[in-house]
């Protein structure tokens, strides 16, 4: 991984090699302003001379590819993996508090916002007629924008990572990966600029009108034209079929009736053989996540992955997550490739709840003042979670601490035992300290 560098004003000026680096700092020519990706800053003058540079980005719900390209030469690569746990962290502290309001027992407070309307139900009551007044909380909506915690969690994060490196590079062009495929475009190969904020229905009444132009008003089951068109479901709503017009055909008021619906009539015998056909959907996180990309980066260049993908092979590129971010950038020919990727992962760092599943019934402490799990441990001694490690040889992070020892593991999740042993406690005696970290882990591999 090349080092970055920035002019005596603090702008990106390009890249430099390690050995480069070093020689500068040991003449005291730079400062270290970043280590994580590092970069340095000259303490002289130079020229504003910079070279063209691409920064490729190839998107995931899970591991996000980065790579940096100018003319024929990769400058660097890195991959990075955003936690998966949100989602339930946020479910098991919900349990957690629900458990304790029917308990009865000290607890936070909703933090909806209710509101109360009065309505008339059935039943005995003081009202005439057999009805009574009740009143009814319900929750306000949601604000615009609004995403789920897990989702939000890894946009802002891929986000974040996506400045910093583009921050770095003088005179940058940025390409994103934002999908496998284009899905508008296999509907309409000329589909261009704003044309994919409009739909498929964009420009008729409702998707019933539209539904009849793109079936050529033509009933689908006798194949009459003309006469009184109705819409019929495909898949009906009771079985969990939606008012989408992929759920929707069109049938002459001949074929759509109740006793064709009956099994063994013309529209059952239809509806059995006709399979329908099957529509390429991402998944719902790569789906707000485009949109998203769309809003924060309308200067990008965005490409799928059913582009990126000859090219990759046409590279001779083996199938990772940063080599997709490579053929992302567009490059024709590779003459200069770095052997170094840099590693990033993020980590839990700390276990905020305030009580456990289990409520202390029958012990002598309060709940309060009781102790606390020894997982839950932030630190032991000048031991803190998540502290780079050097241990027999290997490089690690404090993940959790058992007493007067720890449990270590390496950037692919895996336990630093000692050598011939099985259990995984280390000792803390037997660790060299290497820096402290925040919640995000980088390694070099």
């Amino acid at each position: 991984m090349r080092v970055f560098v920035m002019n005596l004003r603090g702008k990106p000026i390009g890249t430099c090699s390690p050995r480069k680096a070093r020689m500068l700092q040991e003449q005291k020519k730079v400062k270290v302003i970043k280590r994580n990706p590092f970069t340095i800053q000259l303490l002289y003058a130079t020229g504003e001379t910079t070279q063209e540079t691409n920064l490729g980005i190839d998107l995931g719900a899970k591991h996000i590819g980065i790579a940096i390209t100018t003319g024929e030469k990769v400058l660097g690569k890195a991959e990075i993996e955003l936690r998966q746990d949100v989602k339930g962290n946020l479910e098991t502290k919900k349990i957690y508090r629900r458990s304790r309001r029917n308990r009865k027992t000290r607890y936070r407070r909703s933090k909806f916002k209710y509101k109360t309307k009065c309505v008339y139900v059935e039943g005995k009551g003081k009202k005439k007629g057999g009805y009574r007044k009740i009143s009814v909380s319900f929750t306000s909506n949601r604000p615009k924008g609004w995403s789920p915690p897990s989702i939000q969690s890894r946009i802002d994060n891929t986000f974040r990572w996506i400045d910093t490196f583009y921050s770095l590079l003088p005179n940058c062009k940025l390409h994103i990966e934002v999908g496998k495929f284009d899905v508008q475009k296999m509907m309409n190969p000329d589909i261009q600029g704003k044309e994919y904020q409009e739909g498929d229905t964009f420009g008729y009444h409702d998707v019933r009108y539209f539904v009849f132009a793109r079936d050529h008003y033509t009933c689908q089951v006798c194949k009459k034209k003309g006469g009184i068109l109705q819409t019929h479901h495909i898949m009906y709503r009771s079985h969990g079929g939606s008012n989408a017009a992929s759920n929707l055909i069109t049938v002459c008021t001949n074929c759509h009736t109740y006793e064709n619906h009956q099994e063994g009539n013309i529209l059952w015998k239809w509806m059995v053989e006709k399979k329908k056909t099957k529509r390429y959907k991402e998944g719902p996180f790569m789906n707000i996540f485009r949109r998203r990309v769309f809003d924060k980066y309308p200067e990008a260049h965005i490409t799928y992955g059913s582009i990126t993908t000859p090219k990759r092979k046409e590279l001779q590129l083996e199938k990772t997550h940063y080599n997709d971010a490579i053929a992302t950038t567009g490059i024709a020919a590779i003459k200069e490739n770095t052997d170094h990727v840099l590693y990033i992962k993020q980590f839990r760092k700390k276990k905020r709840s305030l009580h456990e599943a289990t409520a202390r019934k029958g012990r002598k402490e309060k709940n309060t003042t009781s102790k606390r799990n020894e997982k839950n441990t932030k630190s032991v001694g000048s031991w803190h979670l998540n502290d780079k490690v050097r241990v027999f040889g290997k490089f690690g992070w404090i993940t959790g601490f058992s007493g007067q020892s720890c449990y270590v593991k390496n950037i692919q999740d895996e336990y630093v035992t000692i050598p011939g042993k099985s259990y995984k406690q280390v000792n803390l005696s037997s660790l060299e300290f290497i820096c402290h970290n925040n919640n995000w882990q980088f390694s070099i591999l």
